[in-house]
């Protein structure tokens, strides 16, 4: 193995090219910060910078390959990292921690986030097996109603309903789970996330990337999802759209876990995103935009059953 940085980052770059797009110049690396001097870890941070990986993951990835060559007694640069165990991940599966947050099905299915109650119970009703409640308010008593309509909603469905962001209403409402995003989870109070874990509340967490996901699996929800897959108008992103080949970087990564892809999803995409071996694939405006949802909603349903079994 070469002492060269650069050589090994060359490396990376030329091996893994074809498949995540070389997007950043040669000259990027003196714009990194490096926390180790060792030759791997500054090669492989190099690279994956080279490869479009932000600062905080190509920090995240250049670790996983240290340890990686660590464990494996040599570097190979077309060794991706993969295994769990070369990210500080903790015991797999994950559902068997002590501080596990309570399971749910291994494959979610199509997942449908929505904006209203109406809307959850249509799509409860039409046979969508996974559906989220994604109401914005400010209005504590609004949401508070809002919660409590959608629980109602599915009431008599075989539908599994999450609460994004409204940990309290989904609480008092009975729901079945919760979603939160990061940003979410950075304005919980130190008790917060105690009370959710004694609540009952399956989890779901959001993440934009490894360093995202690594900060996710320690606190052991119930599911991941991975996005933004493609590009969305839906809602402003701090980071670009992760593509379906780190989607399947990813999926292979946190293969411990229920999985959820998301972001601009929408018929036509879906085999190639299943292809990447999520269990679930979430939808907006492939639902509430078409003419008719309910067709559309058996439609997708059939698609990410077929993709899923194949």
């Amino acid at each position: 193995m070469t002492n060269d940085p650069q050589a090994l980052a060359q490396a990376i770059v030329a091996a893994h090219a074809s498949r995540f797009g070389e997007t950043a110049p040669a000259s990027t690396s003196a714009e990194l910060v490096f926390s180790s001097e060792d030759t791997v870890y500054r090669g492989a941070k190099q690279g994956c910078a080279r490869l479009g990986f932000i600062e905080v993951d190509a920090e995240c990835l250049a670790q996983a390959w240290h340890a990686q060559t660590q464990r494996t007694g040599h570097f190979d640069a077309h060794a991706w990292p993969e295994s769990p165990v070369d990210f500080g991940l903790r015991a797999f599966p994950p559902a068997s921690r002590d501080d596990a947050f309570p399971p749910c099905p291994p494959r979610l299915g199509l997942y449908a986030v929505l904006p209203d109650a109406a809307w959850v119970g249509r799509m409860a009703r039409a046979g969508v097996p996974t559906v989220q409640l994604r109401f914005k308010s400010g209005d504590a008593q609004a949401v508070s109603r809002e919660v409590r309509a959608a629980v109602d909603a599915v009431r008599g469905t075989d539908a599994l309903l999450f609460i994004n962001d409204h940990w309290r209403a989904a609480i008092e409402a009975g729901a079945y789970g919760l979603h939160l995003g990061q940003e979410d989870l950075d304005a919980l109070a130190p008790g917060d996330l105690q009370a959710l874990r004694a609540s009952g509340l399956r989890l779901g967490l959001s993440t934009h990337g490894y360093a995202e996901m690594v900060r996710a699996d320690a606190v052991s929800p119930s599911y991941i999802a991975m996005g933004a897959v493609y590009p969305t108008t839906l809602k402003q992103m701090a980071t670009a759209p992760q593509g379906v080949a780190r989607l399947a970087a990813y999926a292979r990564l946190l293969r411990g876990y229920p999985q959820v892809g998301i972001g601009g999803i929408d018929a036509a995409r879906l085999p190639e995103v299943l292809a990447t071996g999520v269990g679930s694939v979430a939808v907006v405006r492939a639902l509430v935009a078409d003419p008719d949802p309910e067709a559309a909603a058996a439609r997708l349903i059939a698609a990410v059953e077929a993709g899923t079994l194949a």
